[in-house]
């Protein structure tokens, strides 16, 4: 099952039985919840019948099917949601296994996963859910970002009723990163900074509330660093830490690494600034001519090995590594210092 898919048997108030949903996003985990919720349980005193949510790190699989084969109670259908079920520990997978043959048609287990668990550069080996259940079950987040994530969030925000312009999405985005609630936040922000009933969101409330002293001081830490000018890169990345999330600043870095691989490459095939510029949007023709200057011969050598750092710092953060203390090696080591 796609998350697509999902959604709409959830609206139709049918969700799966069994679902396994996992990404890197929870915005779109809180979401599809949002709406099985809203397809099964006409109002408050069935939601409070109905719905049991555990947590992963804390139940045991057993627990977790047991909760599951209970009989609803005045009402139709109950709901039992496992939160962070990442960390259901593998002791015990027989047991969901068994359950995944013949699960209670009047249960809808909904297993959330806020990580990837399929292999990939963050994780080694698949995680023991997606073998213990039928591929049918499991739900892969989409991955989304440019163009896919700035028609998710106008999309996204049209649901509450916020009509966002395309040049406000384009520059959250730029602004603010790829974390979907983290955007849907600031789109909310920005609504109210036009006014209690506004419902229109263009470059002026968003650069009213994101502040382009904030991006400004973003784009000094990848300017720093782009120049090997590790004091500065340091004492920028110290100011940026009492305010902003690690991830954020993480996500910028990489960015600027990956924009000046792919001008790297496409300048190698001879493409003109011009055209290179159409492909890393929203980029202008002139930084990308300096991108190129910096970037050319040996200067964009050490570009693969930079990004690969980058996926091993973003590694060690989502893997329980102390955040500021990764960003500073990270930044010594861009600026060629480590």
């Amino acid at each position: 099952m796609d998350y697509a898919a999902l959604l709409q048997a959830a609206e139709r108030g049918q969700p799966p039985s069994l679902a396994l949903a996992h990404g890197p996003d929870e915005q779109l985990l809180d979401d599809a919840l949002g709406l099985v919720i809203r397809g099964l349980f006409a109002d408050a005193s069935e939601l409070a019948l109905g719905r049991e949510v555990l947590e992963g790190g804390e139940v045991s699989v057993e627990t977790v099917v047991r909760s599951a084969m209970t009989l609803p109670f005045m009402t139709r259908r109950r709901l039992v949601v496992v939160r962070r079920a990442q960390a259901l520990a593998a002791k015990g997978g027989e047991a969901l296994t068994a359950y995944a043959r013949d699960p209670n048609p009047s249960t809808c287990l909904l297993l959330l996963a806020g990580e990837g668990l399929a292999v990939s550069r963050e994780r080694r080996t698949e995680h023991w859910l997606l073998g213990a259940l039928p591929a049918a079950a499991v739900v892969a987040l989409p991955l989304r970002s440019g163009r896919g994530l700035i028609d998710w969030l106008k999309q996204r925000a049209a649901a509450e009723e916020i009509v966002v312009s395309d040049d406000a999405a384009r520059l959250l985005v730029q602004w603010v990163g790829e974390d979907g609630a983290r955007l849907l936040g600031e789109v909310r922000k920005a609504a109210l900074a036009g006014g209690p009933d506004n419902r229109k969101v263009g470059e002026r409330e968003v650069t009213a509330v994101v502040g382009e002293h904030r991006v400004s001081d973003a784009f000094e830490l990848t300017r720093a660093v782009e120049r090997k000018d590790l004091a500065l890169a340091l004492r920028t990345l110290d100011r940026l830490l009492a305010t902003e999330a690690p991830l954020l600043l993480l996500t910028l870095l990489t960015r600027s690494v990956r924009q000046a691989l792919t001008v790297r490459d496409l300048a190698a095939a001879g493409q003109s600034a011009m055209e290179i510029a159409r492909a890393v949007r929203p980029t202008p023709p002139p930084v990308v001519e300096a991108i190129m200057s910096r970037v050319a011969g040996a200067g964009g050598a050490a570009l693969p090995r930079q990004l690969a750092r980058c996926w091993q710092a973003e590694w060690r953060c989502k893997s329980g590594g102390q955040a500021s203390a990764e960003l500073t090696a990270l930044v010594a080591d861009l600026c060629g210092t480590r």
